[in-house]
């Protein structure tokens, strides 16, 4: 028996009553190869950048043509990037020999969603919220910056619409 492509079990999916399955559901089957993904990735940079620090990044795409299809892409590189939508951040300690997540920032809509329903959350979601609202304010810039070794000063809030950024 042939295996299904993911064209044809996306459009099988996308027929389906979307009622069959919880938005949790689709997370945890979202997320099944993420962690192995992370582990691989971190040891591709140990092996690319030996005995140094390095930050694994996480881009998030949904695909054109099957919009109910996500894909993760995982690289790696010495500097830790600015942070913009669909990423989440991990760095890399040589010397303790460990990943720490440093953020994530979700798409452009959930950001909106999150900010203008920020009392009606509920408490596992104050997280991400938090870091959306740093995201906002300017201050994920400045630890990118603080991790880069760069000169940190203090910047406009800059307001995030619909992808623009409008500094203040």
């Amino acid at each position: 028996m042939r295996k299904k492509n993911l064209g044809e079990i996306s459009v099988e999916l996308s027929a389906k009553d979307p009622g069959n399955h919880t938005i949790a559901e689709q997370g945890e089957a979202q997320l099944k190869d993420y962690i192995p993904n992370l582990i691989e990735a971190t040891t591709k940079g140990k092996k690319a950048m030996p005995n140094q620090d390095f930050f694994v990044v996480v881009l998030t795409k949904r695909e054109r043509l099957m919009q109910n299809v996500f894909r993760h892409y995982f690289f790696t590189r010495i500097s830790c990037p600015t942070p913009d939508y669909d990423q989440a951040v991990y760095h890399y300690s040589h010397f303790k020999d460990e990943v720490e997540f440093v953020w994530v920032i979700p798409d452009p809509y959930t950001c909106a969603y999150f900010m203008e329903h920020a009392f009606d959350l509920a408490p596992e979601d104050k997280c991400l919220l938090e870091f959306i609202m740093k995201f906002n304010d300017g201050t994920l810039e400045r630890e990118a910056k603080r991790l880069n070794g760069e000169k940190v000063s203090q910047v406009n809030p800059v307001v995030r619409v619909e992808g623009l950024d409008i500094a203040h």
